[in-house]
């Protein structure tokens, strides 16, 4: 007896080892054209506990009315993670932003908007540019001592994204790896590469690393920050939530989490995703270092390949349909950045790079309500990265030496490493 035809076979997009490997195009392909809202089972994996199972969005139309409709598709339910956060622990996690819906989602972005000014971020384009150009130079200094090739994400992107945020916020030097702690601690959490070995909690199973318990060394460090900065106040983002009378003491708590990792993992997840597209795509990179192409379009297209994200979770606050699936209330609704963003509905041949591509209606920093709010600082800082990476780095096509290794994590779009020759031995 036969099985069921190909067509019928619904693909699991969910485990994150998968994504240790690489993105799953032929699945999110296979879901776009057969079953655009999938459900997915969503089993025991790497000592986290099942959970209930959810709907895959993976077209890019679904994936924006998604993100768009707030009021059918809450963020603020279950909050904006695949993996069902305790229920005790579920009004601590509503308080950040990211997990509100309007109208009090609005109010918060108008505080912290106060503090993440245009004009704030665009004085740091300098320093950024400097702090690129130092951490690129003294890459290809110290592969010239050595074999020739050096560690883009271990010697430039990672600390070239941490100092750049504790720069905005105004952390002190001495601080800084902290950020980078916590940010491998709560984005990394599926890769033990990142997370090491996680805290289990009394059922034996891995305590979430969102969990107030899990966070009250970061909440104590804000308190303490924002104390110092209501005494020597300075231009930097910490000092403005610090001294905000309409900001409550557990939002300062929570914008601190939110601006750490949110503003860190964009730009370390972002950066070197963009490095190994162009040196997989050595004339696309001749076309940029050579100013064939408008820097800011071709960051555009770099993000549509490699988005920093790669899901967010909503919930059905009432019974509707999607493309024709009928969806209930309180059903995981799962969108797919990374597979909307090359959804051949939307984009001509999605999987060339295309660095003069326009219009490009990529959702790499969402849509609708929640779209990045540093977005704008997001792409100074891949501007100033790219631009002197075609001046610091040799002439001639970036050469890969080894693939690049991955972070485990149906989340995060991370590169743990990306190892280039540039220079002779």
């Amino acid at each position: 007896m036969s099985g069921p035809a190909p067509e019928t076979l619904v693909p699991d997009v969910f485990d994150p080892r998968q994504y240790g490997r690489g993105i799953p195009h032929d699945r999110y392909r296979h879901l776009r054209d057969h079953h655009p809202v999938a459900w997915q089972e969503e089993p025991e994996v790497l000592g986290w506990p099942a959970g209930p199972g959810f709907w895959a969005v993976t077209r890019h139309e679904d994936v924006v009315r998604v993100l768009k409709d707030s009021s059918t598709y809450s963020s603020y339910l279950g909050a904006t993670q695949i993996r069902d956060p305790d229920l005790a622990d579920l009004p601590f996690i509503r308080r950040m932003m990211l997990n509100q819906d309007p109208p009090h989602h609005r109010r918060l972005r108008v505080l912290v908007s106060r503090a993440f000014t245009p004009k704030r971020v665009d004085r740091f384009e300098t320093v950024a540019r400097e702090r690129a150009r130092s951490l690129l130079t003294r890459a290809v200094t110290g592969a010239r001592a050595g074999d020739g090739t050096c560690d883009l994400v271990a010697q430039v992107t990672d600390d070239y994204a941490l100092l750049n945020l504790t720069d905005l916020l105004g952390v002190p030097d001495s601080d800084r790896g902290l950020l980078l702690h916590w940010t491998q601690r709560v984005i990394g959490y599926q890769d033990p590469d990142e997370a090491g070995t996680p805290a289990l909690g009394p059922d034996g199973r891995p305590v979430n690393p969102r969990s107030p318990a899990s966070l009250r060394d970061m909440f104590d460090y804000a308190h303490a920050l924002a104390a110092h900065k209501r005494n020597h106040p300075a231009d930097d983002v910490m000092t403005s939530l610090a001294t905000d009378p309409e900001l409550t003491a557990p939002e300062l708590e929570m914008f601190f989490f939110l601006l750490v990792v949110a503003g860190n993992d964009t730009v370390r997840s972002a950066a070197p995703g963009g490095l190994h597209l162009l040196a997989e795509n050595p004339e696309a990179y001749r076309r940029l270092c050579d100013g064939e192409v408008q820097l800011a379009t071709a960051i555009d297209e770099l993000l549509r390949r490699h988005p920093p994200v790669l899901t967010f979770r909503r919930t059905a606050t009432q019974d509707t349909e999607l493309a024709g699936t009928r969806i209930r209330t309180g059903d995981k609704v799962v969108v797919f950045h990374a597979s909307a963003n090359h959804d051949e509905r939307i984009f001509s041949d999605p999987f060339a790079l295309d660095l003069t591509r326009s219009p490009n209606p990529h959702i790499s920093f969402g849509d609708g309500p929640h779209v990045c709010l540093g977005a704008h600082f997001a792409r100074l800082q891949l501007r100033a990265l790219y631009e002197e990476a075609c001046r610091a780095l040799p002439p001639g096509p970036l050469q890969l030496v080894a693939p690049p290794r991955r972070l485990v994590s149906n989340f995060i779009n991370g590169l743990k490493s990306l190892p280039v020759r540039v220079a002779d031995a």
